[in-house]
C-alpha cells in the first residue's frame, strides 16, 4: 500500500463514520460559552425570570379566556363602527 498521509486517514475515518451512522453533531448557533461576573449572571437570570413569568401570565390570561368563551375583539374609538353609532338621524 501506499503511505497515507494524517489528513487522508482523517477524512477516511470521518467518511467511515458518516456511513456508519446518521448521528452529527449540531451546527454552533450560538457563540461559545464565556465567562460571567457574578452580577452579570445575577442581572441575565432576573431578566429571564421576568420575561418567563410574563409568558406564563399571557398564558393564564389565554387558557382563561378561552375557558370562559371570551372573544377579544379590537376596539377602534375613532373607527367606522363609532361613526355609525354616533350618527345623528332625523326622524322627519
Amino acid at each position: 500500500g501506499f503511505p497515507i498521509t494524517a489528513e487522508e486517514k482523517r477524512l477516511r475515518d470521518k467518511k467511515h463514520l458518516n456511513d456508519i451512522t446518521a448521528a452529527r453533531l449540531p451546527p454552533l448557533h450560538h457563540s461559545p460559552a464565556k465567562l460571567l461576573s457574578i452580577e452579570e449572571s445575577i442581572a441575565i437570570q432576573i431578566q429571564q425570570k421576568e420575561a418567563y413569568e410574563e409568558m406564563q401570565a399571557r398564558l393564564a390570561a389565554q387558557k382563561l379566556a378561552e375557558r370562559l368563551n371570551i372573544k377579544m375583539i379590537r376596539f377602534e374609538p375613532e373607527g367606522e363602527a363609532s361613526l355609525q353609532y354616533r350618527e345623528v338621524r332625523d326622524e322627519d
